[in-house]
């Protein structure tokens, strides 16, 4: 048993290297890559591995391990930003997505406690999806990214508030739904406790220790886990609320820097187990239903969304961009549905109707999301309308009316803030463009101009008086951002020097052809900086620790950098 065991374990981990080589080979994104390699050696095709057990501990496994890793990744400091429209819009979100979903099951003519679940199960999103998907495109910090960490916070809160219901939907009453609740806020306070009084003490002393902080932590995971299961809930619970307990201690980005290695192994596990759970045989006769949630969640879902957060106040792209990451079902709905068919709620095929609703909307979010932008620009044409709804969050935006500017300055973090600087130092007319709150709130406090949004959204951009700009300076190296800005800024004022910024020759050689007067190459750029810094100091101390003292003013001035940045320690110098 145990060779077996072994056996399967090593044919998915050999499965998913071959999946993620090959999708890194076509350049292509992994999460398909491992769904579908589990959909071909699974039982349904190549048949490889045919023990359903196996593979239903293996995605357990990975969805507990993942949630752990999800909850420990949240940062509440980001969901301040955007607490309102995560807790009012999410909470309206998740109400109109449930209804309109009950709604289509019951007129596809399932029955009433079939159609709860089916609706439970697009209704909820993937935390574990999204957040990695933000993560690898370095998009937790913009304002869209807060927002959906914020939303998916709520319907993951939700999800375990459903799964107790669920659990004793049978023998529902008052009293049991009260007794459920109280079970589910007894571990939050537990976990709530630990993390105030225990956690702190414990982990300052494993703290010491790489090995111990690791043992440590996996085992708070496992004790909550198993906390949860005496409650009656999913281990894979009780694992996010462990996450969600040592995500504000001060050892969180060590703790996370040894998890994520376990988190990218349990990841690729649970993607493909969940393409082995896939059930060819079933789809013929669910063919329709599964057309019309895979439209109903790519679709009605997103745009649902994309109302809510611009009748919030946000900008068109902003809504835009967080409906569109929410196009696809949660890992709670693997738990929801794995719960309703052992309790016999659902039948088998209902089942694989939501496996392929996972592996459809959670490829489609991978490929939409690595080309968002582009997808933007195609539907942008036939969003004008909602121009008229809400407005703009004028809270993160420090702009005189009726002001005209010299210089555009578009993209403040990393490059461009040195740019800014400079700028300032020499008394120009600038105004900032950016997409990070926590940048923006920074030049308001230095009184700098500044516009939030993205500067291909037409709510940001037609807001500036380019016909008296005489030069733009973009930092944001996405090609089609340099194409649209340059293209744009030719239109309204040919007389404008265009600056924007790519990151290999290829696109560079690009935008020029597109007619930008320079395009910024950071590596080179960069490279050229050293070498002139390292002929200016030589080996002369004084005048490194000098310049250094400089350069770290400027990091904690312009770059949300901890206050002791200025005691870094210096090596030999110090």
């Amino acid at each position: 048993m145990a060779s077996q065991i072994f056996f399967d374990i090593a044919i998915v981990v050999m499965i998913a290297a071959i999946g993620g080589y090959l999708a890194k080979l076509f350049r292509q994104p992994l999460i398909p890559a491992y769904i579908l390699a589990g959909v071909i050696f699974g039982p349904s095709l190549l048949g490889v591995i045919t023990d359903t057990a196996v593979i239903e501990t293996l995605a357990e496994i990975g969805i507990t391990f993942l949630l752990f890793v999800v909850g420990l990744e949240l940062d509440w400091k980001r969901l301040k930003t955007a607490s309102t429209v995560a807790l009012f819009g999410g909470m309206l979100q998740m109400f109109l997505t449930f209804a309109a979903g009950m709604v289509v099951a019951l007129l596809l003519g399932f029955s009433t406690l079939t159609a709860v679940y089916l609706a439970l199960i697009i209704t909820f999103s993937s935390t574990l999806v999204v957040v990695k998907i933000l993560s690898d495109k370095k998009e937790l910090d913009t304002l869209h990214g807060r927002i959906l960490v914020g939303i998916l916070l709520l319907q993951d809160l939700v999800a375990i508030l459903a799964l107790s219901i669920l659990n004793s939907i049978d023998a529902f009453s008052p009293v049991m739904f009260l007794f459920a609740l109280a079970k589910g806020i007894g571990l939050l306070v537990v976990a709530y406790i630990l993390s105030k009084i225990a956690f702190p003490v414990l982990f300052r002393i494993a703290a010491k220790s790489h090995e111990v902080l690791l043992l440590l932590s996996i085992s708070v995971c496992f004790f909550l886990a198993l906390f949860a299961i005496v409650l009656d809930f999913s281990m894979a619970i009780g694992a996010f609320v462990a996450g969600v307990a040592l995500s504000n201690l001060p050892y969180r980005f060590e703790i996370m820097g040894r998890v994520k290695p376990l988190r990218d192994f349990f990841s690729t596990l649970f993607f493909v187990s969940l393409g082995m759970t896939l059930t060819l045989e079933t789809m013929p006769s669910l063919l329709i239903p599964i057309l019309i949630f895979l439209f109903f969640v790519v679709f009605f879902k997103s745009f649902i969304t994309m109302i809510i957060i611009k009748i919030f106040g946000y900008t068109t792209k902003t809504s835009f961009l967080t409906g569109l990451l929410l196009a696809q079902v949660s890992e709670f709905s693997f738990i929801i549905a794995a719960l309703g068919f052992s309790l016999g709620h659902i039948s088998q095929s209902i089942f694989s109707l939501m496996v392929v609703l996972a592996v459809l909307t959670i490829a489609l979010t991978s490929y939409l999301a690595r080309y968002d932008d582009t997808v933007y620009r195609s539907f942008s044409p036939y969003l004008s309308f909602l121009q008229k709804w809400g407005g703009t969050h004028r809270d993160l935006e420090y702009i005189p009316k009726e002001k005209d500017y010299q210089i555009v300055l578009v993209g403040v973090d990393r490059l461009g803030y040195g740019i800014l600087q400079n700028l300032i130092d020499q008394k120009k007319s600038v105004l900032v463009v950016d997409y990070n709150p926590e940048i923006i709130r920074k030049c308001k406090s230095d009184q700098v101009d500044t516009l939030y949004g993205d500067i291909e959204d037409l709510d940001v951009i037609e807001r500036i008086n380019f016909k008296k700009v005489k030069l733009i300076i973009s930092t944001v190296d996405n090609l089609g951002t340099g194409m649209f800005l340059t293209r744009y800024i030719k239109k309204k004022n040919k007389n404008s020097i265009i600056f924007v910024t790519a990151k290999n020759v290829q696109d560079a050689l690009t935008l020029y052809r597109e007619g930008a007067d320079y395009v910024i190459l950071p590596y080179h750029i960069g490279g050229d900086h050293v070498s002139l810094l390292m002929e200016e100091i030589s080996i002369d101390t004084k005048k490194l620790i000098k310049h250094r003292k400089h350069h770290l003013q400027q990091i904690k001035k312009y770059v949300h950098a901890p206050e002791s940045l200025s005691t870094l320690p210096f090596g030999i110098l110090r």
